[in-house]
């Protein structure tokens, strides 16, 4: 004997198989299911989408912070060259070359002058002298550096309060 197939038994005919013979077991329970499982798979590449941005963004973010901590270290030795140059004559000619160097390398010195207002933002006070509201760069002790256009050290300076 030939089994005969179910019919459908949704209200105004099942979109899963077009109002034809229903072929699942439940009556017609599948198109509540095939959206159920595509809400879950949206979401699921949504979660990995934005999984795979957040993570993307991390190593980004870490690159960023190893390539500071290496130029960091190479301050101090610059802070080095730097005072040679100024006590040797001799090795003016090395000051162009340097300050090429660094400009390809996205490093370059924070243009404090004496005299300048106070930016903490760009140097750091050690030393203050006078009274007053105003404070104006006195001295630069340690030149203070950009790199990739983002403050790496911040200058040392003494100033003036007038």
């Amino acid at each position: 004997m030939k089994k005969e197939k179910e019919k459908c038994n949704c209200e105004g005919g099942c979109k899963c198989h077009e109002g034809s013979e229903c072929t699942c077991s439940d009556g017609c329970k599948c198109k509540e299911k095939i959206v159920e499982l595509t809400n879950d798979l949206q979401r699921t590449r949504a979660d990995f989408e934005n999984y795979r941005k957040q993570i993307e963004t991390q190593k980004v973010a870490e690159r960023k912070l190893a390539k500071f901590a290496t130029v960091s270290k190479i301050l101090p030795l610059l802070d080095d060259i730097d005072r040679a140059i100024a006590s040797y004559e001799e090795l003016k000619p090395l000051e162009k070359s340097l300050e090429k160097t660094m400009k390809e390398l996205g490093l370059s010195k924070i243009a404090i002058e004496k005299g300048a207002g106070f930016d903490p933002e760009l140097a750091e006070a050690v030393m203050a002298e006078g009274e007053g509201e105003q404070e104006v760069v006195d001295e630069v002790l340690r030149p203070g550096y950009y790199y990739e256009e983002e403050v790496l050290r911040p200058a040392m300076v003494k100033v003036r309060k007038m």
